[in-house]
């Protein structure tokens, strides 16, 4: 069974009728659950037929056949993975275009909120997998094998769909993903007290750990991404090469991950990915894929450069397909508990075979900065020592956020200093524009605004910036920063037109075109800030919508009749 989802709430769909769009969305059903998860899947393998779709829920969920068919293949381990028992792991695909709802003013609301690693992604589904293969002889192939969401999965093989259906049900009347909110999550007999994060907080290095509480609830989990990941033991075997890593997964490089199993895979993967928190991944990344990813020959072709995506496999069939990428990180079967982890080797490209490979990370790409040898010693003295994995995975993910936090800081530095002084923005004019970022002048304000200042590793970091320039990521951060700052400007120069004292005095010299002008302005803008993309106050939107008012008033019937039709 799959639970699919997206990062950050979403509306349910509305069918068709007489209602407003939002008196639909308010009685829609299922427009609670689906502020949580898109839908809930059952996926049974039939020897004749294959993977088969048993059950979808809620029942309306509409799936195209394309996105069916990639849930069923990416529901079981492939064919060379030994997967006997029950085995947790997660996919992305992408959605088929034209087939989904757009965003509401609540999806904007949230996203502005919440940190980038728990934003809505509109273009993908996550799915969550839970899979069980047990002996069975009354199957000729010998084994049972259904995928189940793992919060359910124990209830649903005793019970089968009632369980699902009570389960959905309950799910349906949690309050909806609120940035900054602790909540209560009631499901199964059991209240689930979890705090989605608010984009001001600062980062958590670990987990909240668990305490007393007055009403008995343990400390509230607080949710750092959609994803459940132990960081220090998915990296366990590729400790020396963590800053490696680091920096390819900064500059966007392609990355093959080779693992034994869905499990493995895609936890790397999403371990991989989340060590540029807090910065914005920008590349695609399939934390589990098949040969029958829809996808498959778009990523495999050899006509074209390998594209910008992190892809975890279990089948050796992809040294072979994807021979020609840069990167490729082969990880071995995990080590039983307590065992030290062989730390596996950098190998060049040239010694990657397609059937013994050993594990490795074969890459000719030779790192910006000096490895921390302190940290790299300490963590490998605490699996010696056993130290709590907890702590383990705070001293390493705090040592990966202090990294891309030092690597960031003088970007958002230059970047804040080309936006325009407030003093310069006035109400009857307009804004001046941001100025254009240029990347010598960045590189020169390093000498005494770098990465040193808040990072004692050496190395090439003029180098490892230009690299970054032409990487998505610089791309994606640079959009999303100019796009904040060009609305910020916006708020501002409304703010300086509501505050202005001498509007009449203004509108007296003024042709009825100018002032006419100004009120449709101002009204695009009220518009935006209404809907949550100007980040003003609601004083501010009352003293807009009054300025509005004595600016009609000022002129004659006629065009009031048509600013203000009744």
């Amino acid at each position: 069974m799959d639970a699919l989802s997206r990062a950050g709430p979403r509306r349910a769909r509305c069918s068709l009728g007489a209602a407003s769009p939002g008196a639909r969305a308010a009685a829609a059903p299922w427009a609670r659950f689906s502020a949580w998860l898109e839908c809930v899947c059952v996926v049974t393998f039939d020897l004749e037929l294959g993977q088969a779709l048993e059950l979808v829920y809620p029942s309306d969920f509409r799936l195209t056949d394309k996105e069916k068919s990639s849930i069923c293949y990416l529901s079981f381990p492939d064919s060379h993975s030994g997967c006997l028992g029950d085995t947790q792991f997660s996919f992305r695909i992408r959605q088929c275009s034209g087939q989904r709802s757009p965003w509401l003013a609540e999806d904007r609301h949230y996203n502005r909120g919440a940190p980038v690693s728990l934003q809505r992604e509109p273009a993908h589904y996550f799915g969550y997998v839970y899979f069980r293969q047990v002996k069975d002889g009354s199957v000729k192939r010998g084994y049972f094998q259904k995928a189940l969401l793992s919060l359910i999965a124990p209830e649903y093989f005793d019970k089968s769909a009632p369980c699902l259906e009570a389960v959905c049900s309950e799910i349906d009347e949690w309050p909806a993903p609120a940035p900054g909110q602790t909540l209560n999550l009631p499901v199964m007999g059991v209240v689930l007290q979890v705090h989605i994060p608010s984009r001001v907080d600062k980062p958590e290095c670990s987990p909240a750990k668990p305490c007393s509480h007055e009403n008995s609830l343990p400390a509230p989990v607080i949710l750092t991404s959609v994803h459940e990941l132990d960081l220090f033991r998915c990296f366990q075997p590729v400790l020396t090469h963590v800053q490696t890593l680091w920096e390819l997964m900064l500059l966007g490089e392609p990355l093959l991950v080779l693992a034994p199993s869905p499990a493995t895979s895609s936890e790397m993967v999403l371990a991989l990915i989340s060590c540029l928190q807090p910065l914005k991944f920008c590349c695609d990344y399939r934390p589990y894929f098949t040969v029958h990813d829809s996808e498959f020959k778009e990523f495999t072709t050899r006509t074209q450069a390998p594209p910008n995506v992190v892809l975890g496999v279990t089948n050796p069939f992809f040294i072979k397909a994807l021979q020609r990428w840069p990167h490729i990180l082969r990880v071995g079967e995990p080590r039983v508990a307590g065992d030290l982890p062989k730390q596996v080797k950098l190998k060049k490209p040239s010694r990657l075979k397609t059937l013994d490979t050993k594990p490795g990370l074969y890459t000719a790409y030779s790192a910006h900065l000096h490895r921390d040898k302190a940290l790299l010693k300490r963590l490998l003295k605490g699996l010696q020592k056993q130290q709590p994995w907890d702590a383990q995975t705070a001293l390493l993910r705090r040592h990966l956020l202090e990294l891309t936090q030092s690597f960031i800081i003088p970007l958002e530095h230059y970047m804040a200093s080309l936006m325009p002084l407030r003093k310069n923005i006035t109400p009857w004019k307009t804004p001046p524009q941001i100025r254009p970022f240029r990347q010598d002048d960045f590189l020169r304000s390093l000498e005494h605004a770098g990465p040193q200042l808040t990072c004692i590793l050496k190395g090439d970091w003029l180098g490892l910036y230009r690299r970054f320039f032409k990487s998505p990521h610089f791309d994606g951060w640079y959009r999303q920063r100019h796009k904040e700052m060009a609305q910020k400007l916006e708020a501002l120069h409304l703010e300086a037109i509501c505050e202005a004292q001498n509007i009449e005095t203004w509108m007296k010299d003024k042709s009825e075109v100018e002032i006419v002008d100004l009120v449709l302005k101002l009204r695009e803008k009220l518009v935006q800030a209404q809907g949550h993309q100007l980040p003003v106050k609601e004083a501010t939107l009352q003293r807009a919508q009054l300025c509005i008012e004595t600016v009609i008033g000022s002129l004659p019937k006629d065009l009031q009749a048509v600013l203000c039709p009744p």
